[in-house]
């Protein structure tokens, strides 16, 4: 089991990402999306290999790996360090994701 450490911008797209549900979907709906996103940290915590390096690999971001939020189109982007998750970005399926990882891309 390693610790999930957030950097400040993924912490703040976690926080935008509640925002964002709450303003079209309500409180409901906003819970819903930071506890599916905090579930699917979890279980990087319990199994860091499940996430997948294909966007790593398409962005040209060498070790990235991401896993998605169940129910919500969300990805986290993170990288497997020796004793802990290095969470750099929590993003939309929908955002420019290639550039938002990779600006030289």
């Amino acid at each position: 089991m390693k610790a999930a450490r957030l950097r400040p911008r993924a912490e703040r797209d976690l926080l935008d990402a509640a925002r964002y549900y709450e303003q079209h979907g309500g409180r409901r709906l906003a819970a819903k999306a930071f506890d599916g996103a905090v579930a699917a940290l979890d279980s990087l915590v319990r199994m860091p290999g499940l996430g997948s390096p294909r966007i790593g690999q398409d962005c040209d971001v060498p070790g990235l790996l991401s896993w998605g939020i169940t129910g919500f189109p969300m990805q986290w982007f993170y990288f497997e360090a020796n004793d802990h998750l290095d969470v750099v970005r929590l993003l939309g399926d929908r955002q420019d994701i290639a550039t938002t990882l990779n600006p030289e891309h």
